[in-house]
């Protein structure tokens, strides 16, 4: 058994609370938001995030020193807005030994990947902890429903991620160990971009302007772009077939539960960036990965016009059906 420290209980951290602590893990969650400390305090269940599936066992606080103590392992399930102000907190607090999963996916200021800030942070305070990051078609409800579901742990120390995804597999979570732990972080940030603009094609199609043939061609298209743009980034193309590559892209993008593809759903029936996110729980990543990607090619000098053109679409430049015509003529 493995004492868990989940920092985040927002729909993804919540169900991996709830898979480690059916199979025997100690689990302690941190959070700001004090709904969710309560309701979970008082009933054992996420309302905000989970509404209706119990946290057998788990922990939870609002002190990260508490959340920390004692923990093998220490899972940042945090928005990648946030993650690098949990991770300054964070670092007077670790010990030796501690293993840190990171599940933001992103590019942090100076556009630079999430891990490569924190790692650069723990080197900064002299702090020797492994570093891994973990993705994967992993939709939150039905992780925590118990459906098979499959994962990748990837290291630059193999060693490591291979011990951690041996340990943290359970019934129904399978996760895999790679050593791109590059390629699995770029992958994991390009999906929502894709995904967002598959459900722009989910929103055309409210008005008899979209379907499943139309987001079939802009998912391939997306995905030819990732396959050339992240590789010249530096992932290893392999990654691409991996449950990090097309195995997240797929559920992300079509899964009903994904919030990319939710927001996206809402820019193709006619609402603009402001009004689609206006609202909603959950942080939409897909939005800044457009605009951080976007930034990325630009500094490498690589192009990237999937990307730019659902900028335009975001920053109100072209509306959604012009969008989605320009991604399918991408072949031409």
């Amino acid at each position: 058994m493995n004492t868990i420290a989940i920092l985040g209980l927002g729909n993804f951290g919540t169900a991996l609370a709830r898979v480690w602590s059916l199979h025997g893990h100690r689990v302690q969650g941190w959070t700001v938001e004090e709904d969710v400390y309560s309701s979970i305090r008082d009933t054992a269940i996420n309302a905000k995030y989970l509404p209706g599936i119990k946290l057998p066992g788990a922990a939870v606080s609002m002190d990260l020193k508490t959340a920390l103590d004692g923990a093998k392992v220490v899972v940042m399930a945090l928005p990648s807005h946030v993650i690098l102000d949990v991770v300054d907190e964070m670092l007077p607090l670790l010990k030796e030994g501690q293993s840190l999963i990171d599940l933001a996916k992103g590019l942090a200021p100076g556009e630079r990947l999430i891990s490569e800030a924190i790692q650069e942070k723990l080197q900064a305070a002299g702090r020797n902890n492994e570093l891994a990051v973990m993705t994967g078609p992993t939709i939150a409800p039905e992780l925590a429903a118990g459906v098979l579901t499959t994962a990748l742990v990837a290291s630059e120390n193999d060693t490591e991620a291979q011990t951690l995804a041996e340990h943290l597999s359970t019934k129904t979570l399978y996760l895999r160990h790679a050593s791109d732990a590059l390629g699995v972080e770029l992958w994991g940030a390009f999906k929502n971009v894709i995904a967002l603009a598959c459900g722009i094609c989910d929103g055309l199609a409210k008005h008899s302007k979209g379907g499943d043939n139309l987001k079939a061609a802009v998912f391939t298209a997306g995905y030819r772009e990732a396959c050339r743009l992240l590789v010249d980034l530096g992932a290893q193309p392999e990654t691409a077939l991996s449950p990090a590559g097309i195995g997240d892209l797929y559920v992300t993008a079509t899964s009903p539960h994904g919030r990319n593809r939710q927001t996206g759903e809402r820019l193709g029936s006619g609402q603009r960036l402001d009004e689609a996110i206006e609202g909603t729980v959950m942080v939409s990543e897909g939005v800044r990965a457009t605009r951080m990607f976007a930034a990325r090619a630009d500094a490498e000098r690589r192009e990237a016009p999937f990307v730019s053109t659902l900028l335009a679409l975001l920053d109100d430049r072209i509306d959604a059906q012009q969008c989605v015509k320009d991604l399918v003529r991408m072949g031409d």
